[in-house]
């Protein structure tokens, strides 16, 4: 059994998949490698590691852990310095003339980064309501080279049929990228559903502690792996030994987390539609969600992740500022509770574009706290 945990559970596989007893010491933790350089015994003779913007072992033993949480044995990970890092890096291996099919769904700095940079260098690409794969397919063309989505989306927490979607792209032979962050590995497994790449801002779930800036990229194609690691070798996008032990301490314990996320954010969300000063709330987890019934099938839970809409824009921003437990804060993942505007905050680049935020929405990102006292606090602050 030692080293090798194909054939056990999540939760055994987090706490140990690439991560054996370091054989010099015996630590069980895995060290953190805080070198630059490695001595070698002859000119490109050593023990597999030369350069730590190449490769690090503390980050190697992450890479393994997501690969293995991802897709099993056959996957192949690849640690940055954060998830925009992973995303642009993966997009490094399009070319000029390029085309990519964008939820019209998404965290407000990946759309930043195809509206105002991407498109400089000749990437093309088109925004589609994939919970519509059929409406969706008229954005594919002959250059379209990935389908990109994220689900639940951010932040308005819709879900798209990653199934569906993976027939979509491969029509084309292009590929299918799934942004898992607000689901987490525990919840949903897009390789398993047929999408070729999975990304993950590790600064979220994964890390789960508001402590770690991350990224992490899954895929089970050997060829894709290499050619994304020679583009992140020569832009370094990479991640210090520190940061992935870090991201590592948090995925031990992810599976307890995302347990008392998910109790929690269906208690608030519930919560939250009797309450007269909300409008409608977003969860897939309620049975009024239109895609409940899909998110019950791909997904093994619901997610920490709830999005309200309020009476108004004044009325959403008071609300942000009124709370106590809740901290007013971008990002999301955490044990503790979050709360923000993303119109304002997180999706402020959406502003003036064809997905521009609604004024009235508030996004939670709702933590481990005790259950009765985020009620209390959002009670409060609904006034």
């Amino acid at each position: 059994m030692k080293g090798n945990y194909n054939n056990t559970g999540f939760e055994t596989r987090a706490i140990h998949a690439g991560q054996p007893a370091d054989p010099t010491t015996g630590a069980v933790t895995v060290p953190i490698y805080q070198t630059s350089t490695y001595a070698q015994e002859a000119i490109g003779q050593n023990k597999g590691y030369e350069y730590s913007r190449t490769h690090n072992p503390t980050r190697t033993a992450l890479e393994k852990c997501i690969a293995s949480l991802e897709g099993g044995e056959d996957a192949l990970g690849l640690g940055f310095a954060s998830g925009m890092a992973a995303i642009t890096t993966l997009l490094y291996t399009l070319r000029p003339g390029d085309h990519v099919v964008l939820s019209d769904d998404v965290y407000g700095g990946t759309y930043r980064l195809f509206s105002k940079i991407l498109v400089n260098y000749g990437i093309e690409y088109s925004l589609a309501d994939l919970t519509d794969i059929e409406r969706a397919s008229a954005k594919i063309n002959a250059r379209t080279r990935m389908v990109w989505l994220e689900t639940p989306t951010n932040p308005w927490l819709k879900v798209i049929d990653i199934s569906e979607a993976a027939k979509l792209a491969h029509s084309v032979n292009a590929q299918l990228v799934v942004d898992n962050t607000f689901a987490s590995p525990y919840i949903q497994r897009p390789l398993e559903l047929g999408a070729d790449v999975v990304v993950h801002s590790s600064t979220k779930y994964l890390g789960g502690h508001s402590d770690v800036v991350g990224g992490l990229l899954v895929t089970k194609d050997a060829e894709l792996r290499d050619r994304i690691a020679f583009h992140q070798n020569a832009v370094g996008s990479t991640p210090g030994p520190f940061d992935c032990w870090l991201v590592m301490r948090g995925i031990k314990t992810l599976p307890v987390r995302m347990r008392a996320h998910q109790e929690n954010a269906l208690a608030v969300a519930q919560f939250l539609t009797q309450h007269p000063q909300v409008e409608r709330v977003l969860y897939p987890g309620l049975v009024s969600h239109p895609q409940h019934e899909l998110a019950t099938q791909q997904m093994s839970g619901y997610g920490g992740m709830v999005s309200f809409i309020g009476r108004s824009e004044q009325a959403a921003r008071q609300i942000v500022a009124r709370t106590k437990i809740f901290t007013l804060a971008e990002s999301l993942g955490g044990v503790e509770s979050l709360i923000e505007h993303p119109g304002a905050m997180t999706h402020a680049s959406l502003a003036g574009s064809p997905i521009e935020m609604h004024p009235a929405l508030v996004r939670l990102s709702v933590g481990i706290e005790t259950t009765q006292d985020l009620l209390a606090d959002l009670e409060q602050a609904l006034g």
